[in-house]
């Protein structure tokens, strides 16, 4: 029995093209575009019309840097795959792409089995893995391979965190040999994490334990020194890098002069680095304690650079490094001493509807909007043109984004699971109707229709920005 779904009347905006186009999807897919009023268009039904006038039809939104149910600092991220990616639906995402955690002393393997676990038939929408390497030895470096083939084609290594994640540079050239031959690509916390540490240990037997403290240590030229030092190992190594959570001018900095180099490398900022500052961590009554991340919040002269970034292709991807931690009970943890706050923000609901802000605002085109938050996540990680993109034989991922209506980002109102929001009060302007994944509606006229379990994995393919 075909399934088949009409979208109407609506301003369709992919990275490449704005145009008023209605869009038959059919079994899951797209089938077909056609300008909204022609002939062909009109000659087409379906069991589903869904009236996208005076509506924006935008792909379905890839948030490749996620953290569900991940263990930290003694506790556990809040959200669960099952209400994080119905969280996800409900800000105009459709793919996540989370880590699996390798543990010191065990297998790759062994580690993204576990997360297989965590998130079969609990997820809403569809997601992949990359796969965190915290032990890199000549076994787990043959295991990479074996997960190039699998489809999880990304690693994530860090320089910070030592003791927990932290690998050497050693470690680290070795990784990024290893996929230069393999064609994984090395994703990289970039922070230099033993001198964070010395600078941690000053702070507090100074009796400095406030959550602003947290972005004090973590400097942004250990940062930008940690950025730098990546992009030499790499191109020791002949590999690609992509460099995570980007938030200080001095960081963007490293990023474009490789780049100008015509070095492959990338980077990824979030949207907390371009709405949110110091200014948040520094709210009194340990308030602070809710802006507590890694890369930390940076004074707010450091988001013009970022902007900029995104503007100029020096940045090319905006994700969330959704890690909602509660303020109540996981946040407080760290009460008197700040390093012991659980590392993380909640935001995988806000990134579309803040970057449509940020067209709002100026600071990019819609086009760009679509680009950073869709299209370039899904090249960078193999998903395209299955995601990322609205054009025949793509996945029907699609989201009818009201570019008019108004709303208080609250969490009196947001699916998250986690007692507070980073954006509390703010008002944005645009905000997601229906979302379609695979087809299946999953919101429908702001009402939750999708179920756990609709979301499957997907295997994905090498970096398509190296082929």
């Amino acid at each position: 029995m075909t399934t088949r779904t009409l979208i109407r009347g609506g301003l369709v905006i992919t990275a490449a093209d704005e145009v008023h186009a209605d869009v038959l999807v059919e079994d899951g897919r797209i089938a077909a575009l056609a300008a909204h009023g022609s002939d062909v268009a009109a000659g087409w039904t379906a069991g589903r019309i869904i009236d996208a006038t005076d509506r924006y039809v935008i792909p379905g939104g890839v948030d490749a840097h996620t953290h569900m149910e991940l263990p930290f600092g003694g506790t556990f991220a809040s959200d669960t795959f099952e209400t994080g990616t119905r969280a996800a639906a409900w800000g105009g995402t459709t793919t996540i792409v989370d880590f699996a955690v390798q543990t010191v002393g065990h297998s790759l393997r062994e580690g993204l089995d576990a997360w297989y676990a965590k998130a079969d038939a609990n997820c809403a929408i569809d997601y992949g893995f990359h796969m965190i390497l915290s032990d890199v030895n000549e076994t787990t470096l043959k295991e990479m391979d074996h997960l190039v083939a699998e489809g999880i084609s990304s690693f994530k290594l860090f320089m910070a965190y030592p003791g927990v994640f932290y690998s050497d540079d050693g470690q680290i050239l070795r990784a990024m040999q290893r996929s230069a031959a393999n064609g994984g690509l090395i994703m990289m916390h970039a922070e230099n994490g033993i001198a964070i540490d010395v600078l941690v240990e000053q702070a507090l037997a100074r009796g400095e334990t406030d959550p602003r403290y947290h972005g004090e240590v973590r400097k942004a030229l250990l940062e930008a020194e940690a950025t730098h030092r990546a992009i030499q190992l790499a191109r020791v190594a002949g590999a690609p890098l992509y460099v995570v959570h980007v938030s200080a001018e001095e960081a963007v900095a490293e990023l474009a002069t490789a780049r100008d180099k015509g070095l492959p490398v990338f980077g990824e900022t979030c949207p907390q680095y371009l709405f949110l500052s110091t200014d948040n961590l520094a709210e009194p009554d340990f308030e602070g304690a809710k802006y507590v991340c890694s890369t930390p919040l940076r004074p707010r002269e450091h988001q013009a650079a970022l902007w900029r970034g995104l503007r100029t292709n020096d940045l090319q991807v905006v994700s969330t490094d959704h890690c909602p931690f509660c303020f109540v009970g996981q946040k407080e943890l760290g009460r008197g001493d700040f390093s012991k706050i659980p590392n993380g923000l909640p935001g995988v609901e806000n990134r579309m509807d803040l970057l449509h802000q940020a067209v709002v605002d100026g600071h990019i085109s819609r086009r760009r909007w679509i680009e950073i938050a869709c299209a370039t996540p899904a090249r960078m990680f193999g998903l395209y043109p299955k995601k990322g993109t609205i054009a025949p034989g793509a996945d029907a991922d699609i989201v009818i984004y009201d570019p008019h209506a108004t709303q208080t980002l609250s969490a009196e109102t947001h699916h998250m699971n986690v007692d507070y929001s980073a954006y509390e009060g703010r008002t944005v302007t645009g905000q997601v109707e229906t979302v379609l994944s695979r087809g299946e509606p999953v919101i429908e006229q702001r009402a939750y229709k999708g179920r756990a379990g609709h979301g499957v994995f997907t295997p994905r393919a090498t970096c398509q920005y190296l082929n």
